[in-house]
């Protein structure tokens, strides 16, 4: 069964979502039916939402979220929660705040 999920881009990542912030997704099923995890999302945000090629980068490091930026499922660190393996659930609120700033 899809999740519908709300993702949030934050701390200047949303120039890469074409400056939308916020956002309400319904991650589609997996083909073998497997549960739907936060590397699944990761897979839709960077193969649907980032246009540009060049910002996967931004976003994606070594097939991961680039170091730098916080990630949190339901407001806790996503490394307390299993990291890309978290298994997601209607109603899921999933943010992702840049802590590299420019000055």
């Amino acid at each position: 069964m899809p999740v519908s999920i709300k993702v949030e881009f934050l701390g200047g990542l949303d120039v890469i979502f074409e400056s939308q912030r916020y956002h309400k997704l319904t991650v589609p099923n997996n083909e073998d039916e497997s549960p739907i995890i936060l590397k699944n999302l990761i897979d839709y945000i960077v193969n649907n939402m980032i246009s540009d090629p060049k910002d996967v980068e931004v976003f994606i490091e070594n097939d991961t979220i680039r170091p730098g930026i916080l990630t949190l499922i339901n407001d806790t660190d996503w490394e307390l929660e299993g990291e890309d393996q978290y298994e997601l659930e209607n109603g899921d609120v999933i943010s992702f705040t840049s802590t590299l700033h420019g000055g």
